[in-house]
């Protein structure tokens, strides 16, 4: 799913880029492609940050 110069990531704590991730690692195969998702946001942004990010999230899903 390539994306165009053009076009914009969803806004940070939306919740949207981690299921596109987790639905592109479920293409590849992944056993536990949330689990996996959570492990590589943990990386990139820090612990800190990636719990603020999934608390944002979860209240912007219900």
């Amino acid at each position: 799913m390539a994306r165009k110069k053009s076009q914009k990531k969803a806004p940070l704590g939306s919740g949207e880029r981690f299921q596109a991730l987790v639905e592109k690692l479920e293409k590849r195969g992944a056993k536990n492609p949330e689990a996996l998702a959570a492990w590589i946001g943990r990386k990139k942004y820090g612990k800190k940050k990636f719990q603020s990010l999934s608390k944002a999230g979860k209240r912007k899903a219900k």
